[in-house]
C-alpha cells in the first residue's frame, strides 16, 4: 500500500476566530510535518492534507477535539508520493465563495441523497416520488469536460462564483423536478443547493460526498462516464480513485 495518506475534509461552522485558528493549525500541521491546504473562513473549514497515515490521523483526532469541528468528516485516499509541496494555511473571507452573504451554510445543511439511492434513481429513471431526476454539475466546465454523470446538466461555469447567475437565467428547466447538485467533494453542490432551496425549489438534494464519495461507494460508479478533476498533482481519478497521472508535487 502506499505510503502517503491523502484526508480531505470541509464542514460549515461559525467560525469567529479564523486567525487564531490559524496560528493553531499551522504549528500543529508543522509539527506533523503535513503538507496540503487548509482554508478557514467565518463560515467554516476547508482541506486537503497529506502524510504518513500516522500523523494525518493523528492531527485530525486532535483537529476533530474542537467541539466545533467535532462532526468533522474526512474522506481518506492513498498516493505513491505526496501531492503538494507545501503547507498552507489560509483564513479567506468564504471557505468556498459564491458571493451571497446572506447564506448561511452553518445553520443547516441542505437534504442530501446517499450514493446507493442516486445509482438506483438513475437506474429507473426517477426519484422515488416518480418525479424526473435533474443532475445539476455545479463545477467548472473544464472538470465536466473531464467527466460527469450521463445526461447531467451543465450550465459551463467558469467559476463557481458564476452559479447564482446561471441560476437566474435557468431556473425553469429544474421546475417540477427533482434536483441533485453535485461537485467533487461536496462543499460546491452543498452551497448550490442550499442557494436553490433559498430561492424557492422545493425538490432539491445534494449528492452527499460528492463524486468522490460516489466513487468510493460503488467502484462502478454507474452512470458516471470519465475521470474527476482534482486540484492538486494527480490532476484526476478515475473510478476507483487511482491518480491518471503519477502524484508528483502540486506547483509552488
Amino acid at each position: 500500500m502506499p505510503e502517503v495518506l491523502n484526508a480531505a475534509a470541509y464542514r460549515f461552522v461559525d467560525i469567529d476566530d479564523p486567525a487564531a485558528l490559524r496560528e493553531h493549525l499551522i504549528a500543529s500541521a508543522s509539527a506533523a510535518e503535513l503538507l496540503g491546504t487548509v482554508l478557514i473562513a467565518p463560515e467554516g473549514l476547508n482541506l486537503f492534507v497529506a502524510g504518513t497515515p500516522e500523523r494525518v490521523r493523528g492531527w485530525l483526532k486532535c483537529l476533530q477535539a474542537d467541539p466545533r469541528l467535532a462532526a468533522l468528516p474526512v474522506r481518506e485516499s492513498f498516493s505513491a508520493a505526496p501531492p503538494f509541496r507545501h503547507l498552507r494555511v489560509r483564513v479567506k473571507r468564504e471557505i468556498i465563495r459564491i458571493d451571497r452573504p446572506a447564506l448561511r451554510p452553518a445553520t443547516g445543511r441542505a437534504p442530501a441523497v446517499d450514493a446507493a439511492t442516486l445509482a438506483r434513481w438513475l437506474a429507473q429513471g426517477h426519484c422515488d416520488a416518480g418525479r424526473p431526476l435533474a443532475l445539476l454539475d455545479t463545477r467548472n466546465a473544464f472538470e465536466v469536460d473531464a467527466g460527469a454523470f450521463e445526461g447531467a446538466i451543465d450550465w459551463r461555469l467558469e467559476k463557481f462564483g458564476d452559479f447564482p447567475a446561471a441560476l437566474e437565467a435557468h431556473r425553469a428547466e429544474l421546475e417540477g423536478r427533482t434536483v441533485v447538485s453535485y461537485c467533487t467533494g461536496g462543499i460546491r453542490c452543498e452551497k448550490a443547493a442550499l442557494l436553490m432551496r433559498e430561492q424557492g425549489l422545493a425538490n432539491v438534494l445534494q449528492l452527499d460526498g460528492g463524486i468522490l464519495g460516489y466513487f468510493a461507494a460503488s467502484a462502478e460508479a454507474p452512470g458516471w462516464r470519465g475521470d474527476c478533476v482534482v486540484f492538486d498533482a494527480r490532476g484526476a481519478v478515475d473510478r476507483q480513485l487511482s491518480p491518471r497521472r503519477s502524484a508528483q508535487p502540486a506547483p509552488a
